[in-house]
Order: C-alpha cells, then structure tokens, then sequence
C-alpha cells in the first residue's frame, strides 16, 4: 500500500516521543529531524518537507505542549492537522452541470492511466445519478479508441468517436451530442505522450479554447514520485488545470507526490484510483489520507464503501434472520459476495484503526474466497439451507465436487458454527438489556481473513510469505 514506509518511519519517530513522557524542545526538534527524513525518503518534494517539519516546531514548541498531560499525543494532533492543510485542508468538489453539459477535459503523459481513469470518472458520476459522455480524442495511440469503447461498455458509459478526425472537431460534435441527448457530464480522453512536447499542449489549447471545459483534470501516475510534481507544474502552467488525479495510490508507492502536488502546483488532488477496476476510484480527503499515514485508519471511506456495494434490502433481511437464528450458508455466502464487491481485503481491513500493524506481514490469499465459494456451490440447496444435514459422506462428495479437501470443508462449517455461536451470545446480551460486546469468535475464522490477535475462531486459512504472527 501508498505510505507504508512513510508510516512506520512516522510510527517510530513518535513512539520515541511517546517514550519520554515529558517533552524538551530538543525532543520535539529531533523527532522532527526524523519525520523530515522520512519525508524526504518517501519522495516528498525537499522545500515542502522543510516547511513542514518547520510548522510542527512552530506550533509544538510551546507551552500548549510542554505542559500538556499527553505531549505526544499534541505532538501527533499538529503533524496530522499539518498534514490534512499540506494536502488540501477538504475534498476538492467536482465542477457540477448545472449549464449542462458540464466538459471536463482529461489530459496527462502517455502511461499514466488516463482512458481508464475517464471510465472509473464516468462510471463514478453515473453512480450519483448523472448521465455522463466518454469522448475519444485520443487519434494517435493505437487502439486507445477501442480501449476506451470497451472501458465505457464495462462501464455503461456511452463513447462518442468519430476515428481520426482532428481531435478538436471531435470535442465540440461531442458536446453538440451530447446537449442533443442529454448528457449532463462530457469527459474528453485526450491524447499523451512519452513527455511534454509543443504539438501536444497546442492541441489541448485548441480544444480547451473551443469547448470551454469547466475543470481540466491531470492524470498523473503516483509511481513516479517527484516527477509527478514536475509533470503538474508543466501542465499547470500550459493550460492552468483545476484538478489532480493520483492513479496507483495502491501500489508499491512511496506515496510522495500525494504529499507534494498541492504544496507546488496549488491545484488539489480530487481523486484517487486505488485499484484496478473501473470502481477503484475514491473521492481525495485529505483528513482521511493523513489518518491513514498516521496508522489510525479510514474507518468513513470504509463506511461508504458498504453503503455503496451492501443492499439495504440485503441487509435488513439478514439482520432479521440472525434475530431469528435462521443464518444459513446461502446467507454466508451473500456476505463474501459483497465483501468481494468492496474491493481488495487487506486494504479494507487495513481502514480500520490499529488494524495496520497487525496486517504488516500477513499475505491474504484472495483467491481464499473463490475456494469458499466453491465449496459453498458444490452443496445442494437444502444442504445449504440446513448445513447439519452434511455427513461425513456428503462432505467427502462436497469436496470431490469443488477440488478442495474434506479439511477445508470442515474447516468452512466450523467457521460458520462459531458465526452461529457469536450471533447467539448477542442476542442473549440483547435479551438482557447488556451494551458490552462479547468475546466474537467468528472475526478470526472469517474465510479469506487471518486470525486477529485475542480473538477466537477457527483456524484461519494458509498465509503465504511470512510465518504469521501471535
């Protein structure tokens, strides 16, 4: 994940302060010393990592933190407000339609995701009920238009294209069209390069000059670090963007120029792809990105994720059955289903607070729940609607009919016993008027998901790479 290296270099750099108890200001400026270094590492502009650590010094050398009970926990609160205003202060809003339709010109270097990114955009508007165009203006890279066709048919997303006509005279038949039939949002996939060259930003000129877009968005890969700030300086400059889009922000980032765009161009980041498909896009808060820099979690970008992929109906139907004790294996297998839709796991798992150290060297095998799944399948309906009913004879033919073991078929009851056992002990709380939570022996068998430290439940499944950790 994005940060990683920057959080547990941050994480130290704090414990040490955590360790002293009472703080000096020679305590304050050394542990700072170490946030500017691990800045720097992480390949935060040199300027903009200086002026940081410099605010934090300001602000925490005085008697507000001196004399505070918990020192480093001020110490913590100033890094991530410095934090939250470096990278914007709040979320950036779209340009709205409310002149339909509403241009938004997508532009960047060759490589940096932005075909893609247009249908991650358009599929995104489409979610908030808006009816958006994707535009190929991208004449010069082969097949870029049939990649964007087939992104805006995954998408179900409209493209308007008109092959290699000039890429000018396709925006504005673009927006004609799509004032025609409705279209409130047109987003232009324009063309790239290897670098910034005179013919390209000419040509963006001309197509801003005659469509008039209301936000000029960059792509810009996260991979590459400083060069990115580089990149948006130029672009900036050239045709005055509105707006940033990170892509990539869930790899093997150092996470720098997320740090840095803003401070430099003064253009905010307004969006961030953390994956690969078309629904790895995230609204950029800059409050969220420092919480989880600082290893405290995203629990309200986790919380939307659920709200956007859990059917309310869903749930509420579930809800009903576990008051009613009547949670069969169909419903477990409607929960992995939507887990899935969320998007990748171990980055799920990693928005809850406290949750990130403990997944540092866990490998989750994705593919864990495809094997649930399987399993799941390979019962027939009234074994999957009474799982008591499964013997060891039909567990044998359960698991010659997925490819997997008899132990992995035990292993999948048992975890659904202990879910039976957890909802049993809630509703005996309930019963009693109790507000405490119980022991949740479910949480560490959950197929898919290693076992938690101090909780219960079945074995978890294989973990790949590292022994896990007690």
């Amino acid at each position: 994940m994005a940060f990683e290296g920057l959080s547990e270099k941050l994480s130290s750099a704090f414990k040490k302060l955590r360790n002293r108890g009472k703080l000096s200001e020679a305590d304050v400026k050394e542990a700072m010393r170490e946030v500017r270094l691990a800045l720097l590492e992480a390949d935060v502009n040199y300027k903009v990592a200086k002026d940081f650590t410099n605010k934090v010094v300001e602000e925490a050398v005085g008697q507000k933190v001196m004399e505070s009970l918990t020192p480093a926990q001020m110490v913590i609160k100033i890094v991530n407000d410095q934090l939250v205003e470096l990278m914007g202060g709040e979320a950036a809003p779209l340009a709205n339609a409310n002149r339909p339709p509403c241009v938004i010109l997508m532009c960047g270097l060759q490589g940096s995701g932005k075909t893609t990114h247009s249908g991650k955009l358009a599929k995104l508007l489409k979610s908030k009920g808006h009816r958006p165009l994707l535009v190929a203006c991208d004449i010069y890279r082969p097949a870029a238009i049939d990649q964007l066709c087939v992104v805006g048919e995954r998408a179900g997303i409209p493209v308007f294209q008109m092959g290699t006509e000039n890429p000018v005279k396709i925006a504005k038949a673009a927006v004609e069209h799509a004032k025609f039939h409705g279209n409130d949002y047109v987003i232009l996939d324009t063309a790239g390069r290897l670098h910034i060259d005179e013919q390209l930003m000419e040509e963006l000129k001309n197509i801003r000059s005659t469509v008039e877009p209301a936000e000029i968005l960059l792509v810009v890969d996260a991979m590459t670090g400083q060069d990115a700030v580089n990149v948006a300086s130029t672009f900036d400059e050239a045709l005055g963007i509105t707006g940033v889009i990170l892509t990539k922000l869930d790899g093997d980032t150092r996470g720098g120029a997320a740090l840095s765009v803003r401070a430099v161009t003064g253009k905010p980041i307004k969006f961030a792809g953390m994956g690969e498909k078309l629904d790895d896009l995230e609204v950029f808060h800059p409050s969220r990105m420092a919480s989880r820099i600082l290893g405290m979690g995203d629990v309200m970008t986790l919380i939307e994720k659920a709200e956007q992929q859990i059917d309310e109906k869903q749930a509420e139907e579930l809800a009903r059955k576990m008051q009613e004790n009547k949670f069969d294996l169909n419903d477990l297998l409607d929960q992995f289903r939507q887990i899935q839709k969320m998007g990748d796991i171990k980055s799920l798992l990693g928005m809850i607070p406290g949750m990130g150290k403990q997944l540092k060297d866990v490998d989750i095998d994705p593919k864990q729940f495809a094997r649930t799944e399987a399993i799941i399948l390979s019962m027939t309906a009234e074994e999957r609607a009474k799982p008591d009913l499964i013997n060891p004879a039909r567990k044998r033919r359960i698991a010659a009919g997925c490819g997997q073991k008899v132990e992995d078929v035990n292993r999948l009851l048992k975890q659904y016993r202990s879910m039976q056992d957890m909802m049993k002990q809630l509703r005996k709380m309930n019963k009693k008027g109790g507000r405490g939570m119980p022991n949740l022996p479910g949480m560490g068998g959950m197929p898919g998901l290693p076992a938690m430290g101090g909780m219960g439940g079945a074995k978890p499944p294989k973990i790949k790479g590292k022994k896990r950790r007690r």
